[in-house]
């Protein structure tokens, strides 16, 4: 007799289009699905407790694509850009000073005047209101974990993710979400994403994708050392110039301050411990001082796609398309890419309502894919796209002097000669642990620097302790013999919320993951170098809760 317990059936629901994550791109779509046609029956599943809850940025936004999406917005009371630029800063950080780059050396590109400093999570949250008002249907805290698939091997849906135990000890069984087209917003390096990018082979005539761990900060500071609409970024220490990665101090208005630190993926030193960067570059006496007497609000973490134009995969696929940052549409040199997202939402939107009003359903919405490049969003991201691989290949003093001479190239021809390749995975990029010496990082203050339990406190995650832990190790001896035997445990450092330890237990190194800590960062799932770890969702609407990120 079979011991096994048969699960029920699934409840069903049908849809016009099935879009996966509330992030900009997502509601994006949705909102404008309903714009060109107000028949279409339109859901957003979203794994956060609410709107918002997982959205981190910097971030300064272009507004380019809301200004498409919604042309009346700056009529609004309530919307969130309440912050224009008013001044934008470059800097040059060494171990003890600053040097001011001039802004008429920098290429126009990276001007942020006529741009907003806001809170992507509040952005996302009006945009939530103006898809529902529009008749679009939301779930927050309910996260999408399995693709279905025709007879045909076309996607047809998404399904839930199975929550608790109910009292006659069957899982309440998840839904499926049936729909003609399926769009994929989850974000950076979403567990389905990287399925179906996988199974239909997206990415076969793409360059590898590249990572950046973005971490990030929200403080009151006293109102002498707030600058309204002040855009600061710098480069340098506490990087070494072999290290990619860079910084941002952004002033919102009641007296608040965003900073956040990113450190690129391809780091080589395993030894390397990126949050400890981030606090450390908090004390260079050009930073410090806006935090002198201010308190610290929100913290959290995410990783961005870095690799750019020629790392976008194939958007396109049996029964739908990728979007957003699901997609890669990431500036990197301008640290942005929610107005692509918004973009890319609205392309696609614009398509499969076409397909839909033609009497297309589950097949390929190739228009998508064919067009992209030829659009705003391939006009941005083409125009940068040798600034990061130089910055890998160079250093941070050669690689950035020549990627910004390469963006003035395009700016005055309008292209550059040629395309450079990223090579290696991140993952692949690092280094065994004996060809470096450990970094000695010095202990938090508690003022200005903190430690890592303290901050994830304050990004309010939550995940109930008995369920399976959603970061998935493959090979558990090959972890130790590798990850830890090889690299040194870069786990316990790559990770922004403490999740990983190596514990000696009865003369036995054992592996530890904390997965109640997780922020949904994903730098795991990139930055192992035997690519062990996996992340999948947890139950919906666990995770961090970031209010204003």
């Amino acid at each position: 007799m079979s011991t096994e317990m048969e699960l029920p059936e699934r409840e069903s629901m049908e849809f016009d289009v099935v879009i996966v994550g509330a992030g900009p791109a997502g509601l994006s779509a949705a909102i404008r699905l309903k714009q060109v046609n107000p028949d279409l029956t339109v859901v957003v599943l979203e794994k956060g407790a609410e709107v918002g809850a997982h959205i981190l940025s910097g971030a300064v936004v272009d507004p380019i694509g809301i200004d498409k999406l919604l042309p009346d917005w700056r009529n609004e009371a309530d919307h969130p850009f309440k912050t224009p630029v008013t001044d934008d800063q470059f800097l040059l950080l060494g171990p003890a000073g600053s040097v001011r780059l001039p802004n008429f050396a920098m290429p126009p590109l990276m001007n942020n005047h006529g741009n907003y400093i806001v809170s992507l999570g509040n952005v996302c949250r009006w945009l939530a209101t103006h898809a529902e008002a529009l008749g679009v249907e939301i779930y927050p805290g309910f996260a999408a974990t399995e693709v279905l698939y025709n007879d045909e091997g076309a996607v047809i849906g998404v399904a839930t993710g199975d929550m608790g135990i109910e009292k006659n000890g069957e899982p309440g069984r998840g839904m499926e979400l049936i729909g003609k087209y399926v769009l994929i917003g989850e974000g950076v390096r979403g567990s389905l994403a990287k399925q179906l990018i996988e199974k239909f082979d997206l990415s076969k005539d793409s360059d590898v994708q590249k990572y950046g761990i973005g971490l990030k900060e929200l403080w009151q500071v006293k109102p002498e050392h707030h600058k309204p609409g002040l855009v600061q970024h710098s480069f340098g220490w506490p990087l070494g110039m072999k290290t990619g990665g860079g910084s941002f101090l952004y002033h919102l208005e009641d007296n608040m301050v965003a900073v956040g630190f990113v450190v690129h993926l391809n780091y080589k030193n395993p030894y390397l411990y990126p949050f400890e960067e981030f606090q450390r570059f908090k004390t260079h006496p050009a930073i410090a001082k806006t935090f002198e007497g201010g308190k610290r609000l929100s913290y959290g973490a995410r990783a961005i796609t870095e690799g750019g134009y020629q790392s976008v995969p194939k958007l396109s696929f049996p029964g739908g398309a990728l979007i957003g940052c699901s997609a890669g549409l990431v500036n990197v040199p301008r640290i942005k890419g929610s107005h692509n997202a918004v973009l890319s939402g609205m392309l696609a939107a614009d398509k499969i309502a076409d397909a839909i009003a033609n009497g297309r359903a589950n097949d390929e919405p190739i228009e998508i894919e064919n067009e992209w490049r030829s659009t705003d969003i391939g006009r941005d991201l083409k125009r940068v796209r040798n600034v990061k691989p130089l910055w890998s290949k160079l250093g941070t003093a050669l690689g950035v002097a020549l990627g910004g001479l390469d963006m003035w190239i395009n700016q005055i021809f309008g292209t550059s000669p040629f395309t450079l390749k990223h090579g290696k995975t991140d993952a692949q990029s690092l280094e065994p642990a004996a060809k470096h010496k450990p970094i000695a990082y010095p202990k938090p203050d508690g003022v200005l620097t903190f430690d890592r339990l303290s901050s994830v406190f304050l990004s309010n995650t939550n995940h109930e302790e008995d369920q399976p832990v959603h970061l998935k190790v493959k090979d558990m001896d090959l972890q130790k013999a590798s990850e830890l035997g090889v690299y040194a445990g870069p786990s316990t450092r790559y990770c922004p919320a403490g999740v990983y330890e190596w514990v000696e237990k009865d003369g036995e190194d054992v592996f530890v993951i904390n997965a109640q800590n997780c922020v949904h960062c994903k730098t795991c799932d990139i930055k192992d170098p035997n690519q062990n770890i996996t992340w999948v969702p947890p139950q919906g609407g666990e995770g961090p809760v970031y209010p204003n990120m």
